[in-house]
């Protein structure tokens, strides 16, 4: 009989349990999607205990300490937004990891420079914070699901290459 195959949040879950890893979450334009995608999974609440949603600038400013300065001179959907959104996570939550999402889901709102479906993902670790930049496409939900399923692959590759680089 074949195995099932696992979901991302069942992967990231079992690596944040291995590695005993607590993670939050902070979002802007998923709106909570990745801290409900992980919840999907039984048993991830001794690794997820609070996640933001911080769709404001002044949210962001609040809660995970992004400098307004950053925020008028590049925007909220930028990649230092987004790398400031995970340091602050992490920091506020007190946890080993977060993940954090910025972007444009449409279908207004985008610009030249920044066009919809453009998405800043960031995920702090003890190592520092890595952050990609994303550009999907699709309707406002097929932009949000898929930045979810990006975000959950980028803390897995994270948390390998942590493990990499501590052997």
């Amino acid at each position: 009989m074949k195995e099932k195959e696992l979901t991302i949040e069942e992967e990231v879950a079992q690596l944040l349990q291995k590695y005993q890893l607590s993670i939050t979450t902070a979002e802007s334009c998923t709106g909570g999607l990745i801290a409900g995608t992980l919840v999907n999974v039984s048993g991830i609440s001794s690794q997820f205990n609070e996640g933001y949603i911080t769709y404001s600038n002044e949210a962001k400013e609040r809660l995970l300490g992004v400098s307004h300065a950053t925020l008028e001179t590049y925007g909220a959907v930028s990649e230092q937004t987004a790398e400031e959104m995970a340091a602050g996570a992490r920091c506020a939550a007190h946890a080993d990891m977060s993940i954090v999402s910025t972007g444009i889901a449409g279908p207004d709102g985008g610009t030249k420079e920044k066009p919809v479906g453009l998405v800043y993902l960031g995920c702090a670790s003890s190592n520092g914070v890595t952050v990609e930049r994303h550009i999907f496409a699709g309707s406002r939900q097929e932009v949000r699901m898929s930045a979810v399923h990006a975000a959950l692959t980028l803390v897995k590759k994270v948390i390998e290459s942590n493990e990499k680089s501590d052997q």
